[in-house]
């Protein structure tokens, strides 16, 4: 199962949060957002159909974020939890820590802001797109 987001980069970009990534629908970002990447997402958890929140859902359920602008990649690896609710309006968050709340898309996440790929990054300093793809398996 597969569900893709599209966001893009701002010149406020910093990547340096230690523990989480994070996208959201908000267009502006300040440089207290270290852990965010993209802004101005067009979809938001709400918009998951049934069957991929039932499987984020799952401890079990091993959920990889695959990012992607016009000249880098990087994956990133996590597991869902029952006590998500996947429901938040604005934001989606991937944390290496188990910590939950309604924001939160996966848990034991395998890199952290911080722990990008540095062109992916630059490309989102710079404002370009960003494809956020959730793939469940």
């Amino acid at each position: 199962m597969k569900f893709k987001i599209q966001a893009k980069g701002h010149k406020n970009v910093l990547s340096e949060h230690k523990s989480t990534f994070e996208i959201t629908k908000d267009n502006e970002l300040s440089l207290s957002g270290d852990c965010i990447i993209g802004v101005a997402m067009d979809k938001t958890m709400n918009d998951f159909p049934t069957n991929i929140k039932e499987k984020i859902m799952d401890e079990n359920t091993k959920i990889t974020v695959k990012l992607t602008t016009e000249s880098s990649k990087d994956c990133i690896v996590g597991y869902g939890h029952p006590d998500l609710s996947l429901d938040h309006p604005t934001d989606i968050v991937c944390r290496k820590s188990t910590f939950v709340c309604s924001r939160t898309l996966m848990i034991k996440s395998d890199k952290a802001s911080c722990d990008l790929n540095k062109d992916l990054i630059n490309d989102l300093k710079e404002g370009k797109a960003l494809d956020f793809e959730i793939i469940i398996d």
